[in-house]
């Protein structure tokens, strides 16, 4: 051969390799892999909460990000014990399986090396041939020149068959041996490098012995090369093999289905769910369902937070082995929110400069255009102070705080704080906003709840509202807060309240409870009994209840109180206890509070207090309820100004407050009559309308006979006993004496009532009818 020749076949030689090299190396490549994989849930600790399924069918979890080191040394020494060194291709194997399946004239081995069974598995399956080994050799080539020797290995374990429809080490360690790989041992972790050699043999009756003796093989090898002592070795060689597979954990069954749904579908999503009270609230809820079952009720669910980071620590989507609609995650599912909306409605209308923290409200029976709202317990307290109005969850004050305040300008506030259920305009909610007639989730209300306690512990001015408001997070990643609508004062003071114990209904030993760990919570139920709520906070924490049925059927006796409160309790008894809530100090200014009204105190209020209340409750007017009058020199008689005039100052509600609060709580002290002769007393004063209130809208129903039904016109008089005329658009229709009823026909339009007792006071009430189209029996 002339030298040019040489030299041509030498750069030939050299060039052919290099350019496969560069080939193998930076050639397009197909992804090795693209099968659906199973949705894999873990707490933030990494622990397995759940899984599901991959699309195939197939238990498929996600590569993990590094392998046990026991199970690497096993896969190798089984495997492939050169596996460190090689390109990916072992020859002397090849040669030594070309000649025994020459000789035994079938392929009876493979002599592939790890890369190339990632090769193979990464294919597309069908017979064993030289063409596709020589393929499955090309491939070997390039993985080896793209991955490291460790990315190999984990591809390998990620995609390998163990047994059924189990694929990948993870899978297999949970399916098999009901844990996780790095929690197995020596003859566990054998067990699962020898099972891909020949997967079917896991299973009872398909030559388990077989599998058995290559794992004791296997055990042999690590004993004889110092893996192991031969303590451990030899009680690993009597491990039996798993007789069936067991079920994965599902401690978060319906946050999985729900994050699975969201996007997260074949991801291994690292949750902030702490796994041990994921447990303890799981067997909470578990151990209230039976006594709820009792009464028909077959759902729950419940979840807990921390305040600060809303990181999400505990979420029963519902109850463990629920009856009826037990795949539901009520935690997400809009249910009437009951009461849950009143300390929403409570601090807008301080942070609106509306109303002192604790002032007098009437609690009266009251009509808003054929809406009549009534108190949980059938009766009116006649005057009741705001807090305990909130903690006690009455209606009526609350829909004529509503009425006063508006709809839409408390939903915009109860939307800034993150509840985007309340979707539709103010008009379609009406007054029963309040009262359940809006849907919420008890992800959002838990959410806003921690919002409004995520204001107290915001830096900054506490008398601007802070960025603080965002959902709870469940899966890490930023969030992008926005701003509260109410301040730090108005939140301070709504908290109070929500920690008065005087509540419906309480079992004994749970206000102390709650008194004694600074939780401030609130109950709701709606209307029907169909949804019981109850939501907690501490400092550091807030939990959230309902229970119910799913398919929307009420049950008697089911309410926030009795059924949602124990369970939310004891929630927080397993949480560590906090401290008591930030007091804004800065937010709250020095104001004289009439103690008997709660109102910014007047001329005439005593006792009066300086305490620490919002600053804009200085827009309130002045308490209108402590009136100066005089007395005769005895004190028994009210007189005209002159000598001998006594001043003194009552505290005097008006007549429809002091009636109810006098049949709910005894009758409120009355003014000294006037001396003989005298009556000077306003018409306001001495009578009070019922219904209709001055421009009313009433609505009129029809009768299921096709009739026109009757109103029940009502009023008071502060004097037992008076008598009252009553007029309607000039003609007298009836007399009352004592109880102020009477039912009336009335025609659709605009009405003039006028009310006249025996003195000649009077006061007229316009108002307006209209009629119902619904039919009532």
């Amino acid at each position: 051969m002339t030298r040019a020749r040489r030299r041509n076949a030498l750069l030939v030689a050299v060039a052919v390799p290099l350019l496969l090299a560069a080939w193998a190396r930076w050639a397009p490549m197909d992804p090795l892999f693209d099968p659906p994989y199973s949705t894999v849930l873990l707490d933030r600790n990494g622990e397995l909460l759940g899984a599901m399924t991959a699309a195939d069918g197939q238990w498929r979890m996600p590569p993990p990000d590094s392998l046990p080191e026991r199970f690497v040394e096993c896969l190798i020494a089984f495997e492939d014990r050169h596996f460190r060194w090689h390109p990916g291709v072992y020859p002397p194997a090849l040669w030594r399986a070309w000649r025994q399946n020459r000789k035994a004239g079938r392929i009876v081995r493979g002599g592939s090396t790890i890369t190339m069974q990632v090769a193979r598995m990464a294919g597309d399956g069908g017979p064993r041939t030289y063409a596709r080994k020589l393929g499955e050799v090309l491939l070997a080539l390039r993985i080896e020149l793209r991955c490291d020797k460790d990315s190999i290995l984990r591809l390998y374990a990620a995609h390998a068959p163990f047994g059924g429809n189990v694929v990948g080490l993870d899978a297999a360690a949970w399916r098999w041996f009901g844990r996780d790989a790095g929690h197995l041992g020596w003859a566990e972790l054998a067990t699962l490098a020898v099972l891909p050699n020949a997967p079917a043999r896991i299973h009872p009756g398909r030559g388990r012995s077989d599998l058995k003796a290559k794992r004791v093989r296997l055990l042999a090898h690590l004993w004889r090369t110092g893996a192991m002592d031969r303590h451990t070795w030899s009680l690993a060689v009597e491990e039996p093999l798993p007789e069936a597979p067991h079920a994965l954990p599902m401690r978060a069954p319906h946050l999985l289905a729900t994050l699975h749904a969201q996007g997260h579908a074949g991801r291994r999503v690292r949750t902030t769910i702490d796994g041990a009270l994921q447990d303890r609230a799981t067997a909470l809820a578990a151990r209230h369902a039976r006594a709820w079952q009792a009464n028909e009720v077959h759902n729950a669910a419940a979840m807990v937070m921390e305040v600060g980071t809303g990181a999400v620590r505990a979420y029963v989507g519902n109850l463990p082995h629920a009856a009826a609609a037990a795949s539901v995650d009520i935690v997400q599912a809009p249910r009437s929110t009951g009461s849950l909306l009143k300390p929403f409605l409570h601090a807008a209308r301080l942070e609106a400069g509306e109303t002192t923290p604790d002032r007098l409200l009437a609690d009266i029976p009251t009509r808003f255009a054929g809406f009549a709202p009534r108190n949980f317990h059938e009766r009116f307290e006649g005057a009741v102070h705001a807090g305990t109005a909130l903690a006690r969850s009455l209606n009526v004050p609350a829909v004529r705080a509503l009425q006063e305040h508006g709809t839409e300008r408390a939903l915009r506030g109860m939307r800034a704080m993150g509840l985007h259920h309340l979707d539709r305009p103010g008009h379609h909610y009406g007054l029963s906003l309040v009262l359940g007639g809006a849907e919420s989730t008890l992800w959002e209300l838990t959410g806003a709840y921690a919002s409004m306690v995520r204001v107290l512990q915001a830096p900054g001015d506490p008398r601007t509202p802070p960025a603080v408001v965002h959902p709870p997070v469940v899966v890490p990643g930023p969030v992008k807060p926005t701003v509260s609508p109410y301040s730090a004062a108005a939140v301070h003071h709504t908290l109070l309240a929500l920690r008065l114990p005087d509540r419906p209904d309480m079992q004994a030993g749970w206000e102390h409870f709650a008194g004694s760990r600074h939780i401030a919570w609130k109950t709701g139920t709606s209307y029907g009994h169909r949804d019981a709520w109850a939501i907690g906070m501490d400092s550091r924490h807030v939990a959230g209840v309902w229970a119910g049925n799913a398919s929307g059927e009420g049950r008697p006796g089911l309410t926030g109180t009795m059924a949602a409160a124990p369970l939310l309790f004891e929630l927080f008894a397993v949480l560590p206890a906090a401290p008591g809530f930030a007091v804004p100090h800065d937010a709250l200014a020095p104001m004289a509070i009439c103690r008997p009204s709660g109102h910014r105190a007047g001329p005439h209020c005593m006792p009066v207090d300086t305490l620490p209340v919002i600053a804009r409750a200085e827009r309130t007017p002045p308490c209108p309820y402590h009136r100066p009058i005089l007395l005769n020199a005895a004190g028994t008689h009210r007189v005209r100004p002159g000598p001998g005039a006594v001043p003194a100052v009552r505290f005097v509600l008006p007549p429809a407050m002091a009636h109810y609060h006098g049949l709910a709580h005894g009758t409120h002290p009355p003014l000294p009559p006037w001396a003989e002769g005298i009556c000077d007393d306003g018409p306001d004063a001495v009578i009070g309308p019922i219904t209709p209130l001055p421009g009313a809208l009433i609505q009129v129903p029809r009768l299921l006979d096709g009739t026109w039904g009757q109103v029940v016109l009502e009023a008071v008089h502060r004097m037992p006993g008076a008598r009252l005329d009553w007029d309607l658009d000039g003609t007298w229709v009836g007399r009352t004496r004592g109880t102020h009823q009477l039912p009336t026909d009335l025609a659709v339009g605009p009405h003039l009532l006028t009310l006249t007792d025996e003195h000649g006071r009077s006061v007229r009430i316009p108002f307006r009818v209209l009629r119902a189209d619904r039919t009532v029996p």
